[in-house]
């Protein structure tokens, strides 16, 4: 088997995790709301969610140890289609028209990009990290970054700019250097695990370890200011573009993974990328309002109780959320739909 195809099987898989983990504790919420009994997180079906969400990111996690950066990040999709399949099978949600379109579109897409998206990469070493982070391309780019970046910050923070580009921008921003961080950290504990060469007695194995939590939890902060503002229609489509995008681009600036790919390969690889990206928009359209002050985030607590208590849906909504907000970030960002 072809090492690549191992990559986008763990990847699929870990989405699927995903997929049925956010539907679980979707479920746990609306069943705890009905009884009005004892709070969600002392229910051991929603702490099995969190195990199986876990195990999940865990998958892409090793997935980007086997396969392109740009091959792995637009799976994220898959996550949102088996999401809309299991809301309507299990938890008896409405299956629209746009539900049935989107799938089809964002099938359609994720073909196109597992053919042809590049099946090759060079092995991830700590020299070849120190070679590309050298390199006056990446170095371009991230000056790049780091201007645009600071630019969003200070409309953001200074000047009160609250639109949802800005904030999704900022995150995507940051998610770039997330999967630049991820699949350095997860190419060279795979290249170690293989036995090739031992990686962990590089500096730069450990700089890229700091890089991919720090940059994981800034884009938690910034999701969760989003969350607060905008509603899950709105940022999951976004975030999945914007995400994908960054994803792609570092793929190319910093490991070179479109190098040597011919012309009508990059045009059906952006094809597939466009096709997924209006798939996920169109499930994702006219979805029940849900705010994201009921979403509770994995990997960080609720910081007041006013946030606490508006985690149970309320019994009268019928459809409490559909879609997952995962594609967050496939590279380290945990959270559940409630």
């Amino acid at each position: 088997m072809e090492v690549y195809i191992l990559g986008i099987i763990i990847a699929v898989c870990g989405n699927f995790l995903i997929s049925i983990s956010l539907n679980i504790q979707k479920y746990t919420h609306i069943r705890q709301s009905q009884r009005g009994t004892k709070p969600y997180y002392s229910s051991r079906l929603w702490w099995c969610g969190i195990l199986l969400m876990g195990l999940g990111e865990l998958g892409n996690f090793a997935a980007y140890g086997f396969a392109p950066a740009s091959l792995i990040a637009p799976l994220g999709c898959v996550s949102v289609i088996a999401s809309a399949i299991i809301s309507v099978v299990f938890l008896k949600e409405t299956l629209r028209a746009s539900d049935l379109l989107g799938g089809a579109l964002a099938l359609t897409g994720t073909y196109l990009l597992v053919t042809f998206a590049p099946h090759s990469a060079p092995h991830v070493t700590a020299n070849m990290v120190e070679r590309c982070l050298i390199s006056w391309q990446f170095l371009a780019y991230f000056l790049f970054e780091v201007f645009l970046f600071c630019i969003l910050l200070y409309l953001y923070k200074c000047r009160n700019v609250n639109h949802i580009v800005i904030v999704m921008l900022l995150v995507a921003l940051l998610a770039s250097v997330t999967v630049i961080s991820v699949k350095a950290v997860s190419g060279m504990l795979t290249e170690t695990i293989r036995g090739s060469h031992l990686q962990l007695t590089y500096p730069i194995f450990y700089i890229m370890f700091v890089v991919m939590v720090a940059s994981c939890a800034f884009q938690i902060k910034f999701l969760n200011e989003a969350m607060k503002m905008f509603d899950a229609t709105e940022i999951v489509p976004i975030n999945y573009v914007f995400f994908t995008a960054s994803a792609v681009v570092a793929g190319i600036l910093f490991y070179e993974e479109f190098y040597g790919l011919s012309l009508i390969y990059i045009i059906m690889f952006v094809l597939g990328c466009l096709l997924a990206f209006a798939g996920v928009f169109l499930i994702a359209r006219t979805r029940p309002k849900i705010k994201m002050d009921r979403v509770f985030f994995s990997m960080g607590p609720i910081t007041s109780k006013k946030c606490t208590e508006k985690v149970q849906p309320e019994k009268k909504d019928s459809k409490h959320g559909t879609l997952t907000s995962k594609l967050v970030c496939n590279s380290g960002v945990q959270q559940e739909d409630s």
